[in-house]
């Protein structure tokens, strides 16, 4: 490994660390940052998914190979890892680390826009049907039915098979128009408990339109559980996108992701297995740390009183 790329990686470390640290100094001054960090893994996973975001934030930096580089192609395939390449390099003799750090931009890039677009989607469906009740809900919600009756992965495989090399973009789309059912359940319940209390009344009174009550006073009073909702959301959107990159249905080649790294080291198990188990780990240390993000939010977020 470069000195450049080796000092670099040693600073990403380091920054995860104290950005956790300095975090933690402020939040504990509050009831919602004391019951956050008291989370047992909420410091860790903090760290795992800010190290994974800065790499891939910073990855030109931090990767000492270009991703699609092939420089040996015999003498380096599956090559163990050593100083020159740490995690080893792959059956194209690429370097495993730089793919990784780079995979990252593609696996949380997917992860993070794909929840934003079914957040977006499922809280303006479930504030809508919620708050408008009568026969819009039961529109939204039979559409709602029909989107959970059928499985989710199901849906997926059927929308990119008509593609031969879908993009990032397209994929991100498919994976976002598909998954914002449950959040617009999970927002309908918010707003039909909200919609009679007093302060939406006061609104109604006032002369408020239906919009701004929803925009202004419904979603920022439900703003608890949807944020809960889109922190596990991101975990299970990376798991179903490495699925699909393993599958050959996902992200194509050159370009790397940590789905389709497992996939290229799967024939090379028995005799380099580093080729698959550190894309593995990867994704496996970023959705537990996402599903321990929101199992953290919630307990901050939970609105009844501490125990003393």
């Amino acid at each position: 490994m470069s000195p450049r790329a080796t000092v670099a990686l040693l600073a990403l470390l380091a920054a995860a660390g104290t950005a956790v640290a300095w975090a933690r100094r402020r939040a504990l001054a509050t009831r919602a940052g004391r019951r956050f960090f008291g989370h047992p893994a909420a410091a860790w996973a903090l760290r795992v998914l800010v190290f994974f975001s800065l790499a891939a934030a910073l990855a030109p930096l931090v990767a000492p190979y270009d991703p699609g580089a092939q420089p040996a192609i015999v003498t380096l395939q599956n090559a163990a890892p050593s100083w020159a390449h740490p995690l080893g390099t792959d059956v194209y003799s690429a370097d495993v680390w730089s793919r990784l750090v780079y995979g990252g931009r593609v696996s949380l890039g997917v992860g993070l826009l794909a929840t934003a677009i079914a957040l977006s989607v499922g809280v303006g469906v479930g504030a809508t049907a919620g708050y408008a009740r009568g026969w819009t809900d039961a529109l939204l919600m039979r559409l709602v039915d029909v989107g959970l009756a059928v499985p989710r992965i199901f849906v997926l495989l059927f929308v990119v098979t008509f593609w031969d090399r879908i993009s990032v973009g397209a994929l991100v789309l498919v994976i976002g128009l598909t998954g914002w059912f449950t959040t617009s359940r999970l927002v309908r319940a918010e707003a039909l408990s909200l919609r009679e209390r007093p302060f939406v009344e006061a609104a109604r009174a006032l002369g408020a339109s239906p919009a701004r009550i929803v925009w202004r006073h419904l979603l920022p009073a439900a703003a608890a559980p949807i944020i809960v909702s889109a922190a596990l959301s991101v975990g299970n959107v990376m798991l179903l996108e490495s699925g699909l990159s393993f599958l050959g249905f996902g992200v194509q080649p050159p370009t790397p992701s940590w789905g389709a790294m497992v996939a290229d080291g799967q024939g090379q198990l028995a005799t380099a297995p580093w080729t698959s188990f550190f894309p593995g780990l990867t994704i496996a240390l970023v959705v537990m740390s996402w599903n321990a993000l929101g199992d953290a939010l919630r307990d901050a977020l939970d609105p009844r009183p501490e125990v003393s």
